[in-house]
């Protein structure tokens, strides 16, 4: 697809339109979607719920509550956790505060960032000296992501990490790249792992994980990883790559060409 104006305006309503409400198709094993007025649940995908939209029109007052009223109800029901992704230029203003007084509670913000594909992906990947990037389908690596997961968010179990791209993989091989970064020598210690999904229909590829080992930080493997995952998006006539970008994160992803458009918020409610 042609690349939309980058200027900050017109990335907004692009992300809004192409990116908010968007579904995988095929769904992985297990998943569902549902429809509530303006709102698509998916279940199945992660370790709970997800509630997403593009925008909710009108909805204000009493019927916006009833509209989530009823999202707690069901979870609530089903005894799942589910995650409402609230993002900064929602409407209406006080939406954060209806969703605080229905149960849910504001997790960790971040940062919705966009870049054009083409210089993000005419940049050489450094590789730092002792690592090696690979592209990575088995369970095997998947749980190895996982552990890594675990050592970066400790106290945290990363198992549905696997679970959930393992369904990925198999429901569409071609809907996903993951790279590992490791060391070349013999115990091929995992320092990093991203991957980068492919959006159908849309202008953008998306950019996912990244953490980096606590022990090889700061040596420009996340640098190295976006520029390869853009040489993918390139190669596939993605031309904008999006990330929802941690305050760690934001910094370098400006510093390499990305947009800061919006935020984002996951308001998450537990039974």
């Amino acid at each position: 697809m042609t690349t939309p104006d980058l200027d900050a305006t017109a990335l907004l309503a692009t992300y809004d339109a192409q990116l908010r409400a968007h579904l995988p198709n095929p769904l992985p094993a297990g998943a569902t979607v549902e429809r509530d007025g303006p709102l698509v649940r998916l279940r199945g995908l992660d370790e709970g719920g997800f509630i997403t939209y593009t925008d909710l029109g009108d909805l204000d007052g009493a019927e916006l509550d009833a509209l989530i009223a009823r999202q707690t109800a069901l979870f609530t029901e089903l005894g799942e956790s589910v995650e409402w992704k609230l993002h900064g230029h929602d409407l209406p203003r006080d939406l954060a505060d209806r969703l605080t007084a229905a149960g849910f509670a504001a997790e960790e913000r971040e940062t919705v960032v966009v870049g054009a594909v083409a210089p993000l992906a005419a940049a050489v990947p450094v590789v730092p000296e002792g690592v090696r990037l690979r592209e990575v389908t088995s369970r095997e690596d998947l749980d190895r992501i996982a552990r890594l997961g675990e050592l970066i968010y400790p106290g945290t179990s990363r198992q549905w990490w696997a679970d959930a791209m393992e369904r990925e993989i198999a429901a569409d091989p071609q809907s996903v790249t993951i790279v590992v970064a490791e060391t070349d020598d013999e115990a091929r210690t995992l320092v990093c792992a991203a991957w980068i999904r492919y959006v159908t229909g849309t202008a953008f590829g998306t950019l996912w994980g990244g953490g980096t080992h606590p022990e090889h930080r700061r040596r420009g493997i996340y640098k190295a990883l976006v520029a390869y995952r853009a040489r993918l998006a390139e190669q596939r006539g993605f031309t904008l790559l999006q990330v929802d970008a941690s305050d760690e994160s934001r910094p370098i992803l400006e510093r390499l060409g990305f947009t800061a458009l919006t935020t984002t918020t996951p308001y998450v409610f537990r039974p």
